[in-house]
């Protein structure tokens, strides 16, 4: 009991309710409890049983009733636009760290479309994801929010925060809880009365913030609102027992009062950087989710991949006035938006789910691929193999998506007529290039498009490799390829372990298929590249280690090195033996083996100081984890990891914290999110490892003293969505339900690029094998006309180019994710004006004024320290 005296504290209650739109359910059957629990909440809010209701942050439950009720979606607009309502500011609640900073970005740009003239919410609000990124709060910053609600990893025990991004963004943040519906929902069993709940719940939130205001989040998972005016009103005697005034609230509310009682007290603590702190009870970040069905993270990957980094520059450049592929565009991006929510894109749903996600991954790459090609037909080049296949000669493109000129290996396939093959290929200036060749066969190709008619031909299918260099910006460079009726000699492989490698290094293929690199110094580093295979007792939210474990490494078969006239290659086969699951009581491996064939494959291609992966294994065993394992020699004692849009430095720390002893707590983990890369030691010795769809990695300690090491996660194969018997997380985090496709069966494929030596950038590198060249064959009889578009970026990473979402100009966005400043220079086509713009597409009345281009339309400016530069370019 308080003192009567003192001056009553306030709690201000919002109800509403958490909704998944597939989680332990499909789509369909949440849809369908959706729109009964919209006809409930709209009835309430009519009659004034609901006050206000918080329709958890994310506007695609409008699209989702909208679909069947068209009529209860434009209630919903109704309530919002009074104000009775909230949604946003989110189309979808996603798993921030998963995606990519421009996949939030069209994330927030979605959902003030689909708001249509209802009012959005202005608050940060992402209580439930598994952890947050260090640059949420520049996200957030650019779309006008300086608050934000958050919850999982935040810091324990700490109810308000200044929260601050690497470039200084900051927010208001409150650690709240999104679920407490167990205060004022109705007892379903004796547990003292609501009186109690509500004493209980206000000493909490006064341990934690002497004096309030506090925030109730009444409602939960997936809850229908139940008479919350009538359940305040009764809850206030409690209250006020407790020197405390209950009311019905919005976020708005509270925020405003939770701003006001903190500058009367001081400003409060600062945390800078990612939230990814294990919390107090039932407060899980859930790091076993990072790596849970990567085969839903490679999807992810390469989906956000085509759409940003491909098809937006095209139609921008190429197809700005376009409406059909533009409203084609935003339905691909609808589609991967569906696809980013953390239950869906963590793989940490029932199956049925995920394979819904995969159908949706395909359509994207279906849509993508098409924009692209029409993209390219605008632009004056045909990519629509039609007609007689070439016998003489053809042609490729080779397109560059970066914003510099780059060189770097390209792939691409060639048709030409029946039994004629590449016998020279010659680049833009006329001159030989070397490439390597392989015959595919014959085949019956087959073309048609609103304009051909659909035409099948036999044709000769040919994969070609080499090395292209200098394409231009954005651009592309054509090569020809002169045809024989004898294919080019093959390079022979031989039995061979050793690799030669560009600065002289030397890799010898170790007996569990890893590398010894013995360097120019004579420093020799041992197991780089080394596969490790452990037991998984865990489920698809958390890693839990077997009791008793047993680490396999794979057994080299046989080793075969070809050089061809652009790249070395090794071939290694090798058989990893693994126990095929867990022991009954899933305590330890079992004692029935499988053999995993595995085929690992190392290039180097000449002129390239990196080393390309490739490791393929048909899954056959149930509950294990293969990772890899990158050492240096020596340490610094933290890692660094790309963020969204700046570099993330962690510390090396132990593989898994100790177990916990108590109930409803979960081990501290070294895992972490990255977008695609990371590296580890320093000098000669540094590791830099680009993976992209492998978000999960981490630095520990190595074997030896003064050694670290990068680990990345290939793949966990887990059989249910949660259990309650681990012993990393001391309960459950879902229902306890089978999921046999979690095991990943069948083939396995991961990709990934390797480099040593303090040279190698990692924002460079990762860009460079997230987003490689690629090349298209030209349709025969035709020809590329080209077409200049005078953009392009160099000093910084391009992140964006898109079309206006108001249609106005063309919108680029440029990134320094590094800690040192760096000299930007922005080529802007001729008669275009330019303005600084928030990531909302708004005028940044705040930003540095940037000085006009020079003679040759070039903006020049030095980008500070993990800076970020939107701008609006519009031809006058």
């Amino acid at each position: 009991m308080t003192d009567p005296t003192a001056a009553p504290a306030e709690c201000h209650v919002v109800t509403h309710v958490h909704w998944d739109r597939e989680w332990y359910r499909p789509f369909e059957a949440f849809r369908a409890r959706l729109v009964e629990l919209a006809e409930q909440v709209c009835a309430e809010l009519d009659d004034g049983r609901l006050g206000s209701f918080h329709l958890d942050g994310q506007t695609i439950v409008l699209a989702d009733i909208a679909a069947l009720r068209p009529d209860l979606a434009d209630r919903l607009r109704s309530h919002a636009a009074a104000g009775r309502l909230t949604i946003g500011p989110w189309h979808v609640l996603a798993d921030n760290q998963l995606v990519s900073g421009e996949n939030l970005v069209r994330n927030l740009l979605a959902a003030r479309r689909w708001a249509s003239g209802a009012n959005l919410a202005d608050v940060g609000y992402s209580p439930d994801a598994f952890g947050h990124p260090a640059d949420l709060p520049r996200v957030l910053a650019g779309f006008g929010m300086d608050t934000a609600l958050v919850w999982r990893g935040a810091p324990p025990g700490v109810a308000r925060f200044r929260w601050r991004s690497p470039d200084g963004s900051e927010v208001f943040a409150v650690n709240q809880a999104y679920h407490a519906a167990e205060v004022l929902w109705p007892a379903q069993h004796s547990d003292g009365g609501e009186d109690s709940r509500v004493a209980e719940f206000l000493t909490a939130e006064r341990d934690r913030l002497p004096g309030g205001p506090w925030l109730l989040m009444n409602g939960g998972d997936h809850l229908a609102p139940s008479d919350a005016a009538a359940r305040v009103a009764d809850a206030r005697r409690a209250a006020a027992a407790e020197g405390v005034t209950l009311r019905e609230s919005t976020l708005q509310e509270f925020f405003a009062d939770a701003r006001k009682a903190a500058a009367a007290h001081g400003h409060p603590p600062l945390h800078e950087g990612e939230l990814r702190v294990p919390g107090d009870r039932l407060t899980f970040v859930l790091p076993g989710t990072l790596s849970a069905r990567v085969d839903i993270k490679q999807a992810n990957a390469a989906a956000q991949t085509l759409l940003e980094r491909w098809v937006e520059p095209a139609l921008a450049l190429h197809a700005p006035d376009d409406d059909t592929l533009a409203a084609e565009l935003r339905h691909a991006w609808e589609l991967l938006l569906r696809n980013a929510p953390h239950d869906s894109i963590c793989g940490c749903s029932v199956d049925a789910v995920h394979r819904e996600n995969h159908v949706r991954y395909e359509r994207i790459g279906q849509i993508g691929e098409h924009l692209l090609q029409r993209a390219l037909l605008t632009s004056g080049l045909d990519t629509r193999l039609y007609g007689e296949r070439p016998a003489e000669e053809t042609s490729f493109a080779v397109l560059n998506p970066h914003g510099d000129e780059h060189t770097g290996p390209v792939t691409v396939e060639l048709l030409t007529a029946v039994g004629r093959f590449p016998a020279e290929v010659t680049g833009p200036d006329g001159r030989p290039v070397p490439f390597e060749a392989e015959d595919l066969g014959v085949e019956t190709s087959f073309e048609a498009d609103l304009e051909l008619l659909p035409d099948s031909k036999p044709s000769q299918r040919h994969r070609l490799r080499l090395r292209a260099h200098r394409v231009p910006a954005l651009g592309r460079r054509l090569y020809r390829v002169r045809l024989s009726d004898a294919p080019v000699e093959a390079a022979d492989p031989h039995d061979s372990r050793e690799l030669v490698l560009a600065d002289g290094s030397v890799a010898t293929v170790a007996d569990d298929a890893s590398l010894t690199l013995t360097r120019p110094d004579g420093t020799v580093l041992t197991g780089f590249g080394r596969l490790v295979d452990g037991g998984d007792s865990g489920d698809t939210y958390n890693y839990d280690p077997p009791r008793t474990d047993s680490l396999r490494t794979p057994a080299v078969r046989t080793v075969r090195r070809t050089v061809s006239p652009v790249r070395t290659t090794l071939e290694i086969d090798a058989v990893l033996t693994v126990p095929r699951g867990l022991t009954a009581d899933r305590g330890a491996r079992g004692a029935d083996e499988v053999e995993l064939p595995l085929r690992v494959s190392i290039a180097s291609w000449h002129g390239e100081a990196a080393l390309r992966w490739n490791v393929e294994f048909d899954n056959a065993a149930r509950d294990h984890r293969l990772r890899l394992h990158l050492p240096t020699l020596h340490g610094t004692g933290t890692w660094t990891g790309d963020g969204h849009y700046a570099l993330v430095e962690r510390p090396v720390t132990a593989d898994l914290g100790p177990l916990p002893d108590r109930p409803g707590h979960e081990a501290v983990c070294a895992a972490a999110p990255v977008q695609s890369a990371g590296a580890i030691g320093f000098g000669a010795g540094r590791v830099t490892v680009a993976a992209p769809g492998l978000p999960e990695m981490r630095g520990v300690p190595g074997a030896d003293a003064g050694t670290e090491e990068m680990v990345v996660t290939l793949l966990r194969s887990v059989g249910w969505l949660s259990r309650f018997d681990l012993r990393s997380r001391t309960t459950g985090a879902g229902p306890m339900l089978p999921t046999p496709d979690a095991q990943l069966p069948g083939h396995r494929a991961f990709t990934f690029a390797t480099a040593l030596g303090a040279r190698t950038g990692l924002s460079e590198f990762a860009a460079s094998v997230r987003v490689p060249l690629r090349a298209v064959q030209i349709r025969p009889g035709t020809e590329d006309r080209g077409s200049a578009h005078g953009v392009g970026v160099s000093g910084a990473l391009l992140t964006a180019l898109k079309q206006a979402e108001d249609g106005r100009g063309l919108i680029i966005r440029v990134s320094n994710p590094a800690p040192e400043t760096t000299d930007v220079r922005v080529r802007i086509p001729s008669g275009s004006s330019v303005e600084v713009c928030r990531l909302d597409e708004t005028p940044d009345t705040a930003a540095v004024r940037l000085p006009a281009p020079d003679a040759d339309g070039v903006l020049r400016w030095n980008a500070a320290p993990f800076s970020l530069t939107t701008l609006r370019l519009i031809r006058t």
